[in-house]
């Protein structure tokens, strides 16, 4: 398994995990969700746009803090 591989899985994993937290459900539950409603595929066809996009955020929502 290639490094961005790596990477794009624990990115999903990631998301699966707050997903659940979000709904209160499993992380089985929330896995099962998302493969059923293709929300797995999007997640890894769009990694690089959800991936940086969320980074943006943080980097956006740590600068507003402070003014």
């Amino acid at each position: 398994m290639s490094k961005q591989e790596i990477r794009i899985l624990n990115y999903i994993v990631i998301c699966i995990s707050e997903f659940a937290k979000q709904k209160n459900i499993t992380r089985k539950e929330a896995y099962n969700y998302l493969k059923k409603y293709k929300g797995l595929e999007f997640l890894n066809e769009c990694y690089e746009a959800e991936h940086t996009s969320a980074y943006v955020y943080e980097m956006l929502k740590d600068e507003l803090q402070y003014t």
